[in-house]
Order: structure tokens, then sequence, then C-alpha cells
């Protein structure tokens, strides 16, 4: 039985599509079998793994619609191990579309119950806002994992995050866990970083992984080559970070 890890913050610019590319395809670079799902209208992880995000017929809007299968929608082997089922624009207009459609929060869920079997990991990116995609994400997966950049407001928001995903947890999915933060933009070389660290680690009762993402420029600009780090540039610290946070999430 697979599991299944919904990526996700409200505020935007975290990292969080870093992560869902780079996470996933470190997973796979371990020899796991992973879906990665865009849920983010911006489709950044469909295009951060080179995929035309614009041309394509089946994507999660149609899925969420009804108007395909999850079969017809997954793109298989976007490098090998990792198929990833693709988002665009078009997800924009679904909080619209699902007005008034009765359990709508599980449309994803009943989805991804079909196939979940097949995966060791199933990795959601999650949009940068608390809507039914993020609520969608949350009933489908076992467990949340927040990314965190180390800056002055990172605490802020993240109570929110919190309540949001305890809130799932008590009516929708009683499954859910909270996978843990995960620190990202990580700059050893200033305090700041540092004590965003203490003083999360000291507000928060939460799992907190080892390993921090630094701040990296090839991790930057490997998405607008449509690859992951780990084939962009496997010897960066942002690649062997990304190996180390799932060795961490594999032994979990």
């Amino acid at each position: 039985m697979g599991r299944t890890i919904a990526i996700a913050n409200q505020k935007g610019g975290v990292g969080k599509t870093t992560t869902a590319i780079n996470l996933s395809a470190s997973l796979a670079a371990k020899g796991k079998k992973v879906l990665v799902i865009d849920t983010d209208p911006q489709g950044n992880t469909t295009s951060g793994y080179g995929i035309e995000k614009n041309d394509l017929e089946n994507t999660i809007y149609e899925l969420i619609l009804g108007e395909c299968s999850i079969q017809e929608c997954i793109i298989k082997d976007v490098i090998q191990g990792v198929s990833l089922i693709p988002s665009n624009v078009n997800l924009a207009a679904t909080e619209i579309e699902l007005i008034g459609v009765d359990k709508k929060e599980f449309i994803l869920r009943n989805e991804v119950d079909w196939i979940k079997d097949q995966y060791d990991f199933i990795v959601i990116d999650c949009p940068p806002s608390l809507n039914m995609l993020t609520i969608n994400s949350m009933t489908t997966a076992d467990s949340v994992l927040v990314p965190i950049q180390c800056e002055y407001y990172a605490l802020e928001g993240l109570s929110q995050l919190i309540h949001t995903v305890n809130l799932v947890k008590e009516r929708l999915n009683p499954d859910l866990e909270m996978e843990g933060i995960v620190f990202t933009m990580y700059d050893s070389r200033t305090n700041l970083s540092t004590q965003v660290v203490e003083n999360v680690k000291s507000h928060l009762n939460q799992n907190i992984y080892k390993t921090m993402i630094p701040r990296n420029i090839r991790l930057a600009e490997a998405p607008s080559y449509g690859m992951p780090i780990n084939k962009y540039d496997p010897k960066s610290a942002g690649a062997e970070a990304y190996m180390m946070l799932a060795e961490e999430i594999i032994n979990r």
C-alpha cells in the first residue's frame, strides 16, 4: 500500500513545487515507484518535469469534472520511476465548476483509490491557498509535509495551516497526519536562518526533518530545463539535500 503525501503551505514561494519535483525524483532514484499529482493551476510541477502543459488533452481538471478516467490523465515515466497527473490554468475554474456538487471534497480521493496500490509514494503538490483543491489533496493524503522558508514571516500562516489540517482530520479524513516540516532556502551563513529554525522548533510540536534544503542556484535553474535537480546537476548541494530528505521520508 503506497503512502500519499500532500505538500502544502498557503504561503507562496516557500519551495512547495521545488520539493514536489525533487522529492519525487529522489524517491524514484532510490527505487520507489512514484506518482506526482499537480493540483496547482499554475502547473509548475508539470512544466518542471518538461511537460508542455498547455498542449494537454487530459489533466487533473478533466479528471475532477469526470471527463476522463485517472488512467487517461496519467503521463507515465516523465523520468524513470515517476509518473505525473498534470495541471494547467484551466484548473483555476474548479471552484466555480464544483458549486453544488455532492461530496466534492472527496473527488480526488475516489479517483486515486483506483490506482493507489500501483505506487510506493504519491506526492501531491498543493496550490498556495486553502481552497477546495487543497482540501481534496488533504482528504486524499495520508500525511501533510509543510515546506517552510527560512525567513522572518515563516511562522505566519502556519498555525492557520495546522488548523486546516486538524479540521480536515476531524471532519473528512480521520487518518490524516502531519508528516512534518522541512526547512527550505536555508543559508547557514545567516543568523536569520538559524533563528527561524530555532523559533519554529520552540513554537511547534511537530516532526521537523533533519535535512534542510539549502539556498542553491542550481536548484533554481533546474525547472527552466524541465528537469529535477538530480538529473540537472546530481552533484549539487540541492540534489544531495533532496536525496537525504527522500531517505528520511522512506525511513519514517
